[in-house]
């Protein structure tokens, strides 16, 4: 029950998708990370940047950011926030 997730640059994801937001510095995230591009499934939204986090979606996408984990992980946290107040608005 996630709206759009500002994920640095413009770009944006649908929270609902994503199951895991994830340090990109271990072996296993990087091998990840290469399975992924081999496979078609990668989505480098860096511009260029170091990539900071890794996005894990339902779908088996890998989205990279240059946005530190904990910053997007607060801006879901400000999204579920909003949606709440928006529906106890309608009731």
């Amino acid at each position: 029950m996630y709206g759009l997730i500002n994920i640095g640059f413009g770009n944006v994801i649908s929270g609902d998708r994503v199951i895991a937001i994830v340090n990109p510095e271990s072996a296993p995230l990087k091998r990840l990370k290469d399975e992924a591009k081999d496979e078609g499934k990668l989505i480098d939204a860096t511009y260029g940047r170091k990539t900071r986090a890794i996005l894990i979606t339902d779908s088996n996408h890998i989205i990279l950011s240059a946005i530190q984990p904990e910053t997007i992980a607060q801006r879901f946290k400000q999204s579920m926030i909003e949606i709440e107040e928006s529906l106890n608005k309608v009731r």
